[in-house]
């Protein structure tokens, strides 16, 4: 306990006295000699000792930025803290972006970014980058992270000025570093694995309904039972949400209550993929093709939906819409690598017969199952990571 308080002062009187005599660039990271072992890795930046200068009436400036990482000498969990001196009293708000890629927003106001510079990189553990731009009056903090960050991940606050103790106004962001509650260490090929696929909707909930009176939920079915088949057929144990015309959680169950129970058949098994199978529809009946969204709670998510839209959408023939990050609730609440395809648009009236053509729903299953064969070899060679 004592090795523990004494990091946790050390962490304190790095961050929250004001630098001095720091370089006008970013100085090298700086490490604390360690006793026996760190429990603190400070690696500290200032940007600028430039004087603030007054860009608009009223406003303040952002005069340094440090930052140092701490690892607890008994749980390990790891920590990174950002300090942002400012010249005046300022106030924050900030948010979680999901989309391009996860992203920690912090909006500073009342002061401009001054001196600082424009983007710093980490080191990819906690953050990727801090990027720092101007907002008008106010300063926009965008720190980039490999993977989401939850609510209760992050603190945001303001420290008043301390003139007896030689502190000025600051802005502190803390950030805790996110914890997969899973262990992954692939193995090329299907053979074992095991793979949880959830066919969309189903039951009362028909999904869109195309031109034709196509249900969503029906094509969803055929499509991951051919996926199935063929999982099965390469070795894998494959478990479906729902193997019939039927909800999983209840009949008109809330929507949260049967997307969550979705994601428990895959958390409960602990699956070693997790794969969502829909339809899109659209207003403009023209509008059509495949598309793979993922959401990055592992370093694998991305991975996985890059490797099966590499497959799906060139076996399927029709327009590749890419793969974009999403906050769908059964790829964000499932704990192994997950992704949600849409097989093509049933909105559109060419593509709801294709939906409802075999020859085209096995070719869809064939691309979805050689990008897990292929995720599976690239996820083997960049190795098991918690």
């Amino acid at each position: 306990m004592l090795r523990r308080a004494l990091g946790f002062l050390v962490l304190v009187s790095l961050l929250l006295i004001p630098a001095i005599g720091f370089a006008a660039t970013a100085a090298s990271p700086v490490k604390a000699k360690p006793v026996v072992k760190p429990a603190v890795t400070p690696k500290v930046l200032a940007a600028s000792t430039a004087p603030a200068k007054a860009t608009a009436a009223g406003a303040g400036q952002l005069t340094q930025f440090r930052w140092a990482s701490h690892i607890d000498a008994i749980t390990g969990a790891s920590s990174l803290r950002l300090v942002f001196d400012a010249s005046g009293p300022v106030s924050v708000d900030s948010s979680v972006i999901a989309t391009p890629t996860p992203r920690l927003v912090v909006t500073v106001k009342g002061a401009t970014p001054g001196q600082l510079k424009n983007s710093v990189a980490f080191d990819g553990k906690i953050a990727d980058n801090v990027n720092i731009s101007a907002d008008g009056q106010n300063t926009r903090i965008t720190i980039e992270t490999p993977l989401m960050v939850e609510d209760g991940d992050y603190k945001v606050f303001t420290l008043r000025q301390d003139p007896a103790n030689n502190k000025p106004f600051r802005v502190v962001v803390d950030i805790n570093k996110p914890v997969p509650p899973m262990v992954f260490n692939y193995t090329p090929g299907l053979q074992n694995k095991t793979i949880v696929i959830d066919p969309g909707h189903g039951g009362t909930d028909p999904g869109a309904v195309g031109p034709g009176k196509t249900t969503e939920k029906a094509v969803n079915l055929a499509i991951s039972l051919k996926v199935k088949a063929l999982l099965e057929k390469a070795g894998a144990k494959v478990v479906l949400t729902r193997t019939g015309d039927s909800d999983v959680y209840g009949p008109n169950a809330s929507a949260v209550n049967e997307l969550k129970a979705r994601a428990t058949v895959g958390n409960a098994r602990k699956a070693d993929l997790f794969l969502s199978v829909h339809a899109n529809s659209f207003g403009n009946p023209t509008v059509g093709g495949t598309a793979t969204y993922y959401y990055q709670k592992t370093p694998y998510d991305a991975m996985l939906a890059r490797a099966i839209q590499a497959n799906m959408a060139p076996a399927g023939g029709l327009q590749d819409r890419g793969v974009s990050a999403a906050n769908f609730y059964v790829i964000k609440q499932t704990i192994m690598p997950a992704v949600l395809v849409e097989t093509a648009f049933i909105s559109n009236p060419d593509e709801e017969k294709l939906l409802n053509d075999p020859v085209f729903q096995q070719k869809i299953a064939q691309g979805i199952v050689q990008g897990m064969e292929n995720f599976f070899a690239q996820a083997a060679r960049k190795g098991g990571e918690r």
